[in-house]
């Protein structure tokens, strides 16, 4: 793809022999006692890096948190790059990458902008995404039978 991927992983994952791989596909143990300083730290990593990319869950957790984690946002702010949502929907079977978003200082108003394109994703268990319970964001990727539930639900076009 031509840049270095990394990815931030609980620093209680990086054991023998586990650690090997982790770091080899670009793992980053982080320290959880120090997770305030982090946003900073990895801002800087990023600025001297040459090409990277740093995938992060904004969810911070596999249970239902109606709350995202604050963190990915600081990051690209303070490092001067942008946002690239990816997504995995299982309720359409999709997969990807969305277009780049910078930061703009206003982080309620930028989150809400970047939340809008998860309207309606599910993850893999139901229930657990903090966004499936809203007018799906892509009804074009549903199916015609999905879009017509989808418009009865919120008293919408069933149009794509």
């Amino acid at each position: 793809m031509g840049f270095k991927a990394s990815l931030l992983i609980k620093k209680e994952a990086f054991f023998w022999p586990l650690s090997l791989l982790l770091r080899k596909c670009g793992g980053i143990p982080i320290d959880r006692k120090h997770v305030r300083k982090f946003p900073i730290y990895a801002a800087n990593y990023i600025k001297e890096q040459d090409k990277i990319a740093f995938l992060i869950s904004p969810e911070g957790t596999r249970s239902l948190n109606p709350n995202w984690k604050k963190g990915f946002y600081f990051i690209a702010q303070e490092a001067g790059v942008p946002i690239v949502p990816g997504y995995l929907d299982f309720r359409t079977k999709r997969g990807g990458v969305l277009p780049a978003y910078y930061p703009t200082g206003d982080y309620e108003k930028d989150l809400a902008e970047l939340e809008k394109n998860y309207y309606g994703m599910h993850g893999v268990h139901k229930g657990k995404f903090n966004l499936e319970d809203r007018p799906y964001a892509f009804p074009e990727w549903l199916s015609e039978k999905e879009r017509k539930k989808e418009a009865a639900r919120w008293g919408t076009s069933d149009k794509a």
